[in-house]
Parts: C-alpha cells; structure tokens; sequence
C-alpha cells in the first residue's frame, strides 16, 4: 500500500516525496509556525494507524514526518536543503555589507553551491581560511582565489611580479613588520600609502603605517606566494640596512661639513671678539696710566698755588718724586696686562 497516497493524499511520483511534499506545505515555505501546524495536523492523522496491521508502516511515516518537519524548521539545514532542491538565495551579506567569498567564487562560475558545505567543512577540518581551502581542494587556482577576495573585501588585484615598488616605501617599514603582517608597501599615490596584502590588514597595522608615512593606506590583494617572494627580494637580510646606512652616511657628513663650517665662523668671531676685547684692555690701560701720571701734575700745581703745601711738601721731601713711583708703576702694569693678553 501506498501510505503517501492513501494516508496523506500525496499524489503519484517520487517515493519518499520531498520534505515539502510530505508535510503538505508549498514548496520552499518558510514560515516555521505553517511547517509546525502541518507537521501537527498530520501527525494526529497518522497515529490513528499505530495500532492494528499497518502499525509498523504509521511508525515508519511518522518518523518521516518529524525528520522532515526538523530539517525545514531548522534556519541552516533548510538552506542546504532547500539549494539541493534547486533554490537561489540572494547572497547573505557582512555587516560591512560584503558578499561571502564562498558566493564570490559561485559568482565567478569557480565552484557550484553544492561545493560550498565541502569548503567550508574541510576548512574547519583543517583550520584553514575559505580562499587556502578552495586553493588545496583544487576547486581555484591561487590567483583566482586571490582575485576572489579582492572582490569580496572591494579592493584591487595586483600582479606584483608586474610592479616594482618605491626604496622610499621601502625604507620606511622594517622587515620584521612585512613579514610579520605578510605585506609589502609599493608607493605613495594620491596622497595615500598603496600596500599589497595576501589578506585584509589588521587595523593595528593601518595604525602603525599611518604613523610612519603620515597618511592613510590604501590596501591591494596579491597572491601569498606572490607576498613572500616581493618580501624576499625587496628584504633581503640587511638590503634595507644598507640603504639606510648609506642615507646616514650622506646625512652625518653633511652634518659634519656644516659643524666645521659653524666651528670656523665660530672661530673667527672669536678672534673678532678677542680683538675688541684687547683694544677694550688697551683703551683701560693707556687711561690708567694717564690717570696715574697725572697726580704728580696736579699735585706740583697745587703746591705752586699753595704756601701751605709748599711748606708741607719741604717738610716731606718724598712727596715731590712722587711722579717717579706712578711713572714706575704705570709701566709694571702696563706690561702685566700684555704679558697676559699673549698667553
């Protein structure tokens, strides 16, 4: 006996009918609550056969019915099934809005929707990301599945076998950076820093970049392969080193050209200085001296004018050589200070 045509009213064709034609809901429903009232509905129906002769056959489609009902009430497995059946969905989007690469590569005629649960099942298996799984399951080729990400993150494919990137790009990211993030920094175009990824950077790194060049970053995809082989060429063990040293170099002689030349300059207004500073001491001594021996003039007028002092210079008759002491004095001094003006 048919049970699908005379218990639920299922019409000749395919046995066992599909989950929608078994729990006689429209194809592809997705309204949960209709799938439940179905399933209850004829459940209810069925069991009235549990008992009697086709008892085995009502437990048999009841287990059909509660299968059925649990896949199309079930978000993800009802996705699966209902792509077996030959439905499209509209692409689930991130929250950034970007496609998932898995519905890129379908896009891009790369794998069927059927290959999208083995991607993904033998990338949890393996720990790998979805472009690594479909490059080793040998569903794509690298550069397809590099293409592929580019597409899903919205950046641009680079072939970088094809570019050559700036030294000064280069010269200012150290090579424990590239290799540690897998990047090569390329150029400055319009304002921005242009670098190629083998994956989407890590917001530290947009951070880091923008502190060293200044500017914003503008992200490019490359292949890995393609990645690790720029980063040995452009970093190869103390290339960049060399070129740095060879900067310093130019910039500590330049240093040094400018140092001799301040030294000099410093050096002749030293030397103008120390020549103001003799004609200053000259200037001090030859007034001294004529300070010094002025006093006997004045001292002899004073005399001439006076009796008094007349009288008390007879009384002391030192006082009247006394233009010879400053005389001698005057000249000591004056020969000190040249004395210790050439040491």
């Amino acid at each position: 006996m048919d049970v699908y045509k005379e218990w639920l009213g299922i019409p000749d064709g395919p046995r066992p009918p599909n989950h929608y034609e078994l729990l006689r809901c429209p194809r592809f429903e997705d309204d949960v609550d209709k799938v439940r009232a179905h399933y209850k509905k004829l459940n209810a129906h069925v069991r009235k056969y549990a008992t009697g002769q086709y008892s085995i056959q009502s437990q048999e489609l009841l287990n059909e019915l509660a299968k059925g009902m649990l896949c199309l009430t079930d978000a993800e497995r009802k996705r699966e099934y209902d792509e077996s059946l030959g439905r499209e969905f509209a692409p689930e989007r991130d929250s950034f809005g970007r496609i998932p690469l898995l519905d890129v590569l379908v896009e891009q005629n790369k794998i069927s929707p059927q290959q999208k649960s083995e991607v993904e099942d033998f990338a949890d298996r393996r720990g790998l990301s979805i472009r690594d799984a479909v490059v080793q399951m040998k569903l794509a080729t690298p550069t397809d599945a590099a293409k592929g990400l580019a597409r899903q993150l919205g950046y641009s494919f680079i072939e970088l076998e094809e570019t050559v990137p700036e030294d000064d790009a280069l010269d200012l990211v150290p090579r424990q950076l590239v290799k540690q993030h897998s990047f090569v920094p390329l150029f400055i175009d319009d304002d921005r820093v242009l670098i190629a990824c083998a994956d989407e950077p890590e917001h530290e790194l947009e951070d880091e970049l923008r502190l060293r060049f200044g500017t914003p970053i503008r992200t490019t995809i490359a292949t890995p392969r393609a990645i690790n082989q720029a980063i040995a060429t452009y970093y190869a063990p103390g290339m960049r080193d060399e070129v740095k040293s060879a900067r310093s170099k130019n910039i500590g002689q330049s240093g040094t050209s400018s140092k001799g030349a301040s030294k000099k300059s410093t050096k002749v207004s030293s030397s103008n200085d120390g020549d103001s500073d003799t004609g200053g001491v000259n200037k001090g001594v030859v007034i001294s001296l004529m300070a010094v021996m002025t006093i006997p003039v004045f001292f002899e007028a004073a005399c001439a004018m006076s009796n008094s002092v007349l009288l008390y210079s007879r009384q002391y008759p030192a006082l009247n050589k006394l233009w010879i002491i400053s005389l001698i004095a005057g000249s000591a001094t004056f020969a000190y200070v040249k004395l210790k003006l050439k040491k």
